[in-house]
């Protein structure tokens, strides 16, 4: 397959797919398939002009407005829900792998529920429950930083819910 004018967005601009080699835009696609985690479909390149392969990525664009705690409104990035998941996972055992499958999830559940707003809060809520599930220290430290703690109780009350939480599941795995 033979392909040339192919676009990507890139920096929030469409631009043609080039060659990261040589700069040209003849290319043909040698392998395309799905890359399940990412919500992507993978697909192999070769340029027809200095014979190089490349990987590119291409994603469905979720045309999504968050709506901050100041009443802002910005664009869904993705890439913002990584960053903070991955500042909450520094030196715990939760993979960059699963940090990049959570926010692909979370995209995915947006995309089907086919919403034009969501607030900055339920997102949030959605990122959290889903560190609680495979994390708690990431959990916390998210959560310490998306609710603001400001007090050593509120931080508490919080590990605590975690426990209360753990104890009530093993009740009913027993029950």
């Amino acid at each position: 397959m033979r392909c040339e004018g192919a676009l990507i967005r890139w920096d929030g601009v469409v631009r043609p797919v080039k060659c990261p080699f040589c700069d040209k835009s003849e290319l043909k696609v040698t392998d395309s398939r799905n890359a399940c985690e990412t919500n992507a479909i993978r697909r192999r390149r070769e340029c027809l002009h200095c014979g190089l392969r490349f990987t590119t990525f291409e994603t469905a664009e979720l045309s999504l407005q968050v709506r901050k705690r100041n009443d802002r409104w910005e664009d869904f990035d993705q890439q913002k829900l990584v960053k903070g998941m991955q500042s909450a996972c520094h030196h715990t055992k939760v993979s960059r792998d699963q940090i990049h499958s959570i926010a692909a999830k979370i995209s995915g559940e947006l995309m089907q529920r086919q919403v034009q707003q969501i607030d900055a809060m339920e997102l949030g809520e959605m990122i959290m429950k889903a560190l609680q599930e495979i994390d708690r220290v990431a959990y916390i430290r998210y959560a310490c930083v998306y609710r603001r703690f400001k007090e050593l109780d509120e931080v508490m009350r919080a590990i605590q819910s975690i426990s209360e939480e753990e104890s009530k599941q093993i009740e009913v795995g027993h029950g």
